[in-house]
């Protein structure tokens, strides 16, 4: 007789969380964001990198520090979801988790009829999120608008037949695309190569979302300096 046993190797974790009650915050959210695009540069991310389109407007890296009640209760949301997540995902209890000092930049896009967002990752940070405010007009159409998660293992499509082509998750073939519903928050690490397919609503709808990395220090231990004279 002999015995097998199936390892989950190399898996990344995103997690999804679904806000209750999220109608009225992201009524104010999407008002407070379409009004701030209207009007451009003063808000405007000054410097974009990733590739898209001037049908997305992305804004400054500062949205978590703005004196807004909607986006401070936003931020509270995906503050409490993350640390929760670190806490599940490391094993670490309270007293851990108080002593990781979070820093992050944060940001909003408010996208229309044929924006996209390049493949990308975000250095520098361990965490990243996405939540959704809306997505409007786009229902009939399935590819329309999605974060998609790019697979890390590109090696893995170098040959398919039918003994490979239908794993079932966490081993299966190539990317992750979603469609965000509103009041949903991803995590998921920084790392992660993703990008938004073009949004192609059937009207005038709007894609929304509040996008932020993180990274972290933990409080008594100090980074390494080089040494005196170097």
């Amino acid at each position: 007789m002999a015995s097998s046993t199936i390892i989950t190797a190399f898996a990344v974790p995103i997690v999804s969380i679904q806000m209750e009650d999220c109608h009225t915050l992201n009524a104010e959210l999407r008002s407070f964001f379409f009004a701030c695009a209207e009007q451009g540069e003063r808000y405007a991310n000054p410097d974009p990198f990733t590739h898209r389109n001037p049908a997305l407007f992305e804004s400054q890296f500062t949205l978590f520090d703005w004196r807004h009640p909607a986006v401070a209760r936003l931020r509270d949301f995906c503050w409490t979801h993350l640390y929760q997540a670190l806490r599940d995902l490391n094993g670490y209890d309270t007293q851990m988790l108080q002593r990781l000092h979070i820093a992050h930049e944060s940001w909003f896009h408010v996208t229309r009829r044929g924006g996209y967002f390049g493949v990308h990752n975000h250095p520098m940070h361990s965490w990243s999120g996405v939540y959704c405010v809306c997505q409007e007009g786009d229902s009939d159409n399935p590819d329309s608008g999605k974060l998609t998660f790019i697979s890390p293992y590109a090696a893995n499509t170098m040959y398919v037949d039918m003994a490979s082509h239908r794993l079932t998750p966490p081993f299966q073939l190539g990317n992750i695309p979603t469609r965000l519903e509103p009041g949903q928050l991803l995590l998921f690490p920084s790392w992660l190569l993703h990008e938004v397919t073009p949004f192609e609503p059937s009207g005038d709808g709007l894609r929304i979302t509040v996008a932020f990395n993180a990274r972290f220090r933990l409080q008594g231990v100090e980074p390494q300096r080089p040494p005196a004279g170097l």
